[in-house]
């Protein structure tokens, strides 16, 4: 066995095997030798959304893995459980926060023609936005991922890695949002766990009246886009998917300027925190003070039971809230991950290997990933764990996994960050005393501005 530890970039911040995976890999080789002519040359392998897939030369040797520090402990496991592999694990900070730490060394790969990942992590859902124009990723459904086991993930699951019909990369996991509450407290006030935005907002009222100093909610946070407007579909980041790399912004329709009002509403009542989750202030102040909390399926763990030490019996899980009369209900996204095929690897199979196995098998996904597994089958086993530790105060499958099918697909996976322009247009404003509604104008111009930046074709509504 071999196996090297390396890190490089900032550190992380945040948040079975496959045998007929090996089978598909060698009937894609042979396709791809057919197409060029047979390649012994060595060349690094090229892919893109137009072109034909041409593999590098199948050299084998030592399996490059970047992961981030959180998925570490995947790639030891597999290490572990496959000692014949020989392996690099290189710890990067996984572009937490849109570091475009990955782009930035792709692109050095590409102009000096080595240094390429066989497999790399990534804590953000946009990657193919750059790496399927750049060629860094291989196309997963040409015969890398058979069919069947593609459709082990979770409805659109892999909608951000999939151009034009062709998947680029696997969901880690999902970051559904739901509504998750302290039991006790609403047992004991006599409330009922809201099922519309409109009861949700009513009884952030009440709560302002009753109980004042407690929270139904928290906006001080760069993702609150993704929890509440992407959720309540406000039509402000509408990515174009196939043809024209274009986008669609709209912070001023029906949908928005509502959540926009529910939000200003409850900010100005105080039961709408505008600290963020992670900040010492909030963790000093306002954890046992939290009623309600729409937020990703991650909060239980990371936020409940890690961070804030919520004692077991008291948290529990609702569906997200839905404005009245709607008959397509809808969640936002708030994270996960993606794993990406070099499309220059010179060992396809065991890249492909690895990959089937960090993202579908129980030993890790089931079993020990901190996060809802995208691959629906672990998914179920890691509810399961999760019902049988006795933390929550109701059994939490049934919301997670309704979640899971319904994170509204009109919010796209852009090459900006979303999280970026909300901090730098709405967070400053929200702080110095001005409604979410009064910015919306300043936000949509913000997205427009970076998109175009980006190389998109903007339509402004």
């Amino acid at each position: 066995m071999k196996v090297k530890f390396r890190a490089i970039g900032a550190p992380a911040t945040g948040r079975g095997r496959g045998r007929t995976a090996l089978v598909a890999v060698g009937a894609l080789l042979a396709l791809g030798a057919a197409a060029c002519g047979g390649s012994s040359s060595g060349k690094a392998g090229t892919a893109g959304s137009s072109g034909t897939f041409k593999p590098a030369a199948q050299t084998g040797g030592t399996l490059t893995v970047w992961v981030d520090s959180t998925r570490l402990a995947a790639a030891k496991l597999y290490q572990k459980d496959h000692p014949e592999v020989k392996m690099d694990i290189v710890t990067y900070d996984g572009d937490a926060n849109g570091s475009n730490y990955l782009q930035t060394k792709v692109s050095l790969f590409n102009r000096t023609g080595s240094g390429w990942p066989d497999v790399v992590f990534s804590s953000q859902n946009n990657e193919t936005s750059w790496a399927v124009q750049a060629g860094f990723t291989a196309p997963l459904n040409k015969g890398l991922i058979p069919q069947a086991t593609l459709d082990g993930w979770a409805t659109d699951a892999n909608a951000p890695c999939t151009v034009d019909g062709t998947v680029y990369c696997l969901r880690n996991d999902l970051s559904q949002t739901v509504l998750w509450y302290n039991d006790k407290l609403m047992k004991q006030w006599g409330y009922q766990v809201p099922t519309t935005w409109e009861q949700y907002q009513a009884l952030g009222q009440k709560v302002a009246t009753e109980h004042p100093g407690y929270l139904v909610g928290a906006a001080g946070d760069t993702f609150t886009p993704e929890v509440y407007m992407w959720a309540g579909k406000c039509g402000a980041n509408q990515i174009q998917i196939t043809g024209a790399k274009a986008v669609t912004v709209d912070t001023t329709s029906a949908n928005c300027t509502k959540m926009a009002g529910l939000l200003d509403t409850l900010i100005q009542n105080k039961t709408m925190s505008i600290s963020s989750v992670f900040s010492s202030d909030f963790d000093k102040n306002e954890p046992d003070k939290i009623l309600m909390m729409p937020g990703p399926s991650w909060y239980g763990g990371a936020l409940f039971q890690g961070t804030f030490k919520t004692p077991a019996g008291q948290i529990g899980v609702a569906p997200m809230p839905q404005w009245a009369g709607e008959t397509s209900p809808s969640v936002g996204n708030v994270g996960g991950g993606t794993w990406l095929v070099s499309a220059h690897s010179k060992n396809l199979k065991a890249s492909t290997d690895f990959l089937t196995w960090v993202t579908t098998a129980d030993d890790y996904q089931g079993k020990l990933a901190p996060g809802y597994p995208a691959y629906a089958p672990a998914a179920k086993t890691w509810l399961a764990a999760q019902a049988a530790s006795g933390y929550y105060a109701d059994d939490i499958t049934a919301p997670l996994t309704t979640a899971a099918g319904q994170v509204w697909s009109g919010w796209g996976y852009g090459q900006f960050s979303q999280e970026a322009v909300w901090a730098a247009t709405v967070t400053p404003g929200v702080n110095a005393g001005k409604t979410i509604t009064s910015l919306l104008p300043a936000w949509q111009d913000s997205i427009a501005n970076h998109a175009k930046a980006d190389g998109y074709q903007v339509t402004s509504k």
